[in-house]
């Protein structure tokens, strides 16, 4: 999943189709276009950069459009922290120091312990093969440090939409799918 700048606004919300995939165009409802249109309201009548200030999530089997407050959009859709883990983050930057992976490993056992950074290992493979549909702690981080200086920019200010990826689809293949809604224009 990448950050970009917003695109053109959306049909729906109130300029041109460009700005939406032509594959989640059809998913846009008349209702939908309005809760998108009452979303970039808020945003641009907001004063300064707020936890309230609404992502929407369109969850593309039930055409379900739910906006999350950002400040609880980490509880609703929690990212995948597993490469964050203080015993690999170390483990990594011993391997970027020159230390050979036997050395790294043995290293992170004495700060950690081995039991630690087993269990740090497993959770990220884990996760790994379960899939995290692209929805990373950096990819939130980045959405987040975005979504804020745009706010606090004060000039145009664009909605998030997460499109989720579907439940039955592979999850290496499938991946989550961030659209910037530019504001409405009259």
């Amino acid at each position: 999943m990448s950050l970009r700048e917003p695109p053109e606004p959306c049909a729906a919300v109130g300029a041109t189709a460009a700005a939406v995939p032509s594959s989640i165009a059809p998913l846009i409802t008349e209702r939908h276009g309005l809760l998108l249109r009452q979303g970039l309201e808020t945003i641009r009548s907001a004063d300064r950069w707020d936890g309230a200030l609404p992502v929407f999530l369109l969850e593309r089997c039930w055409l379900r459009l739910s906006a999350v407050p950002v400040q609880e959009l980490a509880a609703r859709m929690p990212p995948d922290c597993s490469r964050e883990a203080p015993e690999l983050v170390q483990y990594r930057e011993l391997l970027d120091q020159g230390y050979s992976a036997q050395q790294a490993e043995q290293l992170c056992w004495l700060d950690f312990g081995m039991e630690a950074c087993r269990q740090a290992q497993l959770r990220f493979w884990q996760q790994q093969e379960r899939g995290n549909r692209g929805w990373t702690l950096t990819t939130y981080l980045d959405l987040l440090q975005h979504y804020r200086r745009r706010v606090e920019a004060g000039s145009s200010r664009p909605l998030p939409l997460l499109v989720l990826a579907r439940q039955g689809e592979p999850a290496a293949s499938a991946h989550h799918q961030l659209i910037w809604l530019g504001p409405q224009q009259a």
